[in-house]
């Protein structure tokens, strides 16, 4: 008897300290910025605040405008230092016809000082101006957007279910994850990967066969910056396996994943 007493002792005990780690543990702060053309960012904002939050000891705070535009009118610019005050970025407009140079700089001055970032989707379809239907050199004044990316897309196909299959298996942020099919998606090309991008995922239709998650170390501090071109349908921003996928992502963009996929104490709560 006094045996079980003192295990079950031991186990409240245990409890008792991952409880105290995680109310101890300082939540990553987390913009998300949306709005623009051609989504249901209203919708998507939600899922992702709310699955992100399910998942880490995190407060996402919410920039949205409900501009339907290319040229949505997001607080941030003109504001080199949105973001102070933030751990991380997640930016997820869709600003294509945001083409000022000046803008554009200002948009990714938190991240040329080191303010990690995670880009979804459409992200990788702003900023975009002069002729980025072509390669552009990140060195090129119209190509600083893609070469914070990693990568230089400029159009996708039809949508219909995406077959992605992670290709580094052993990489921090994919080693809990599965393959898996999506419903219609966009599969967004790739016209040009840079030297400091790293790939985790492709993702194929029919004989399509893209990048579609890596990462890419950035700029002279090298700040972490994780991508994935997958999540323009609210069906696809609200599943499990993308929400891990996202959650994994800005968990090592923030260094809070170690090399074998354990996420830091304290700030896991589902996966």
């Amino acid at each position: 008897m006094k045996t079980k007493m003192n295990i079950v002792a031991l186990a409240l005990a245990g409890f008792a300290f991952v409880q105290s780690v995680s109310a101890e543990t300082k939540p990553l702060k987390v913009m998300l910025i949306t709005g623009g053309c051609c989504h249901d960012y209203k919708t998507q904002t939600e899922l992702l605040k709310k699955g992100i939050e399910e998942r880490i000891q995190a407060e996402v705070v919410q920039i949205h405008v409900d501009d339907k535009t290319t040229k949505p009118a997001l607080p941030i610019f003109g504001n080199p230092d949105y973001a102070a005050g933030f751990d991380v970025v997640i930016h997820d407009e869709c600003a294509a016809g945001i083409t000022d140079p000046v803008v554009i700089a200002g948009v990714l001055k938190p991240h040329v000082d080191g303010t990690p970032a995670v880009n979804l989707h459409c992200a990788m379809h702003s900023y975009r101006f002069g002729d980025f239907k072509q390669k552009v050199e990140p060195t090129a004044d119209n190509g600083k957007w893609f070469e914070f990316l990693g990568l230089q897309s400029t159009g996708h196909g039809p949508q219909k279910p995406i077959d992605i299959a992670f290709v580094d298996k052993e990489h921090p942020i994919t080693k809990t994850l599965a393959d898996w099919t999506t419903i219609n998606e966009e599969l967004y090309n790739n016209i040009a990967i840079h030297e400091g991008a790293h790939v985790l995922a492709k993702g194929k239709q029919g004989n399509q066969e893209t990048v579609v998650a890596w990462t890419n170390l950035y700029g002279a501090k090298k700040t972490r910056v994780f991508g994935t071109t997958i999540g323009h349908n609210n069906d696809t921003v609200g599943d499990a396996r993308y929400l891990d996928l996202v959650t994994r992502g800005l968990l090592w963009a923030c260094g809070k994943i170690d090399e074998k996929g354990n996420i830091a104490a304290g700030y896991a709560k589902k996966i």
